[in-house]
């Protein structure tokens, strides 16, 4: 398939999104120019021609999570073996590319130390965290935590995220697997081991994603998406259980917290569980929702979140958020097609 080809088809593709509502109170796009999505002060305007590349050189398959670096270059995790890592400058303009043994390329964290920036893959195929610099070089792989007794072969650890303090310490979320947290020093030492499947407080079905909350300088913690629960779970660095945030027909992907709000990708529409759905959410300081693009606008009844649902064909399984030092979002999206990244930009 040619590059042209390619791009006629997908923007075809897009369009036919675009123009689906799900619901008839859905928003269209056909005689927009430019496109704002969003609620109050969260609203976006529409760059779906970003990180467009050439797929036949720089395909994409998953598109699971994006981080940005200390030089302000936008960093993409794929598990397409040909270009694990995709680099681009904030224009969309590609950089550079590495990676091809990540077939499991999940979860995608920026640690810095010294100066220095490093990255922490996570790969459910391989059963492994890996650490790596910013160009690519292995630091150290870890196995799956043999020595907590919760594992009894690596099939069960299926890692999804990490999240790390700044001592270096670093958490796992175990999403695909047994769905414990574990917890290590910089060295990849096991330090703790919290969690479980189950539906008590300090369970998790499909702990996807973790995220360490300074916010309050204070009293840190840990937020730990329980995705099929449709809750954001919050816990002391100790893996003590403190609170449960409900986030009804929202099935969240990894927290990202970016100055005082918490971002998420929404996977899906928990209305519209099989079609190619999903939208964003934001919480403010309060940890209450004030923009969902491409839902619902958020609504409270009592101090209880009303049930969100998608309103536009827009996004196909957002998987995760970035935030640059602008307030626009980059949107990775999983199963979508061998799709690259949407752009959202601040207005």
């Amino acid at each position: 398939m040619s590059r042209r080809t390619f791009l006629k088809q997908s923007s075809c593709a897009s369009l036919g999104i675009l123009l689906s509502p799900l619901y008839n109170n859905a928003f269209s796009f056909s005689k927009q120019k430019d496109v704002i999505i969003g609620h109050h002060t969260h609203q976006y305007k529409v760059d779906m021609n970003w990180g467009n590349l050439d797929p036949l050189k720089t395909p994409v398959k998953d598109c699971h999570e994006m981080v940005q670096d200390s030089k302000g270059r936008i960093v993409l995790l794929t598990n397409h073996t040909k270009n694990n890592i995709i680099i681009y400058d904030k224009s969309g303009k590609l950089l550079e590319t590495w990676g091809t043994a990540f077939p499991g390329g999940h979860g995608l964290t920026l640690c810095k130390e010294n100066g220095e920036d490093f990255l922490l893959i996570t790969d459910y195929d391989r059963h492994q965290i890996i650490k790596t610099t910013i160009d690519g070089k292995v630091v150290f792989e870890i196995d799956y935590p043999k020595e907590t007794g919760h594992y009894s072969k690596k099939e069960d650890f299926k890692p999804t995220e990490t999240t790390v303090l700044e001592n270096g310490d670093f958490y796992v979320a175990d999403g695909y697997g047994n769905q414990y947290i574990t917890h290590y020093n910089h060295k990849g030492e096991l330090l703790n081991i919290f969690g479980g499947r189950g539906t008590g407080n300090s369970q998790f079905l499909n702990a996807h994603g973790i995220c360490y909350d300074n916010r309050d300088k204070t009293n840190p913690a840990l937020l730990i998406s329980a995705r099929e629960m449709n809750i954001l779970k919050r816990f002391s660095l100790d893996g003590t259980y403190l609170s449960s945030i409900p986030v009804p027909g929202a099935l969240i992907c990894r927290p990202v917290v970016h100055g005082d709000h918490i971002y998420f990708a929404v996977l899906k529409s928990k209305k519209a569980p099989n079609a190619d759905s999903g939208f964003l959410l934001i919480m403010d300081h309060k940890n209450q929702v004030v923009s969902c693009p491409g839902a619902t606008a958020p609504s409270y009844n009592n101090r209880n979140l009303e049930e969100l649902y998608q309103t536009i064909r827009l996004f196909r399984h957002p998987h995760d958020v970035c935030i640059d030092d602008d307030e626009n979002l980059y949107v990775a999206q999983w199963n979508s097609g061998q799709t690259y990244p949407i752009k959202l930009i601040r207005v």
